[in-house]
């Protein structure tokens, strides 16, 4: 069943127009976004994920992490009170799992939105002077793209102070070429249209080009790219968190593997101190992988995406 658009409002100023142009957008979004089953499926999980981090201090408590006082046995198998078992310090496993959602989850936002600015800025720069500025900007993009990203991530996580800003930072400022490549061809796309021609003829300066005219249209792609890009950052958070790079004072899902390593659970079978927080990060990496697939879908219909 579908929907006329609301005509524009009689007298309205141009932001009010403005307001009312990305109401619709939004609305048009989301009705092509819902048809989309992977697409819902993966917002619900990611939905129950961020309830359990943000009602975490409620149902788990803060003093969970604390080593001292722990409640259970170090190593203790799945019990009726302890679901998931206990640590090598007898901590309760299902209330680390669930207070590292918090630190995952962030580190993962925080880190695919510094690699997507990153790469938006320089894209976006590179299609719009071109010149001698595109041409080094490429190459040293070309020079990310060629080294391993984790190699480089855990250089940088190695000679800096280990905590959760270093940890997002090498994550970010190693990331960010591919993103910087789709984002310059998405620009030079937009700067052959006519408008910025005209916009160009009427004494638009530089900034103006590429903040009112190239930004908007590449926005969808940057926002696309964001939700595939928090997945990969998420992965990469517990790799590093499970080489022991990442923070040892806080808990994060591939902190609890890296403990677990240290324990010797894979040698002794002790499956409920790994599968919980393997488990946990494939979900959560796939449920925005598929959120990332049903915005690409949405945003750029030629994809052709499966359904």
């Amino acid at each position: 069943m579908t929907t006329e658009a609301t005509p524009p409002v009689a007298g309205a100023g141009p932001r009010a127009l403005a307001r009312q142009r990305r109401r619709r957008a939004a609305v048009r979004f989301w009705r092509q976004y819902r048809t989309h089953r992977a697409g819902i499926v993966g917002l619900a999980a990611l939905a129950l994920f961020g309830m359990i981090a943000l009602t975490a201090p409620l149902t788990v408590g803060s003093d969970v992490a604390s080593v001292t006082g722990a409640p259970g046995r170090p190593l203790q198998s799945p019990t009726g009170e302890f679901p998931l078992g206990t640590d090598r310090f007898g901590r309760d496993l299902l209330g680390l799992l669930v207070w590292g959602a918090r630190v995952s989850l962030l580190v993962g936002l925080l880190a695919a939105v510094l690699s997507v600015a990153i790469g938006a800025v320089v894209g976006i720069t590179a299609g719009h002077f071109r010149g001698a500025y595109a041409t080094v900007m490429m190459r040293v993009t070309d020079w990310f793209l060629v080294m391993p990203t984790l190699v480089l991530a855990i250089a940088l996580a190695t000679v800096m102070p280990r905590s959760l800003g270093t940890v997002v930072l090498a994550i970010g400022v190693t990331s960010w070429p591919t993103t910087a490549r789709l984002v310059r061809a998405q620009t030079l796309a937009v700067e052959s249209r006519p408008y910025i021609e005209r916009a160009k003829a009427l004494g638009g300066g530089h900034c103006h080009v590429m903040s009112r005219h190239v930004l908007p249209n590449v926005m969808p792609l940057v926002l696309a790219q964001t939700t595939l890009m928090v997945s990969s950052s998420i992965l990469a958070e517990a790799t590093l968190a499970f080489l022991g790079l990442g923070d040892p004072l806080v808990v994060s899902w591939g902190g609890l593997l890296q403990e677990a390593r240290e324990a010797g659970a894979v040698s002794s079978g002790d499956w409920w101190y790994l599968v919980p927080p393997g488990i946990a990060i494939a979900g959560v990496a796939l449920a925005f992988t598929l959120c990332g697939r049903a915005v690409e879908s949405v945003l750029n219909p030629r994809l052709g995406v499966t359904r």
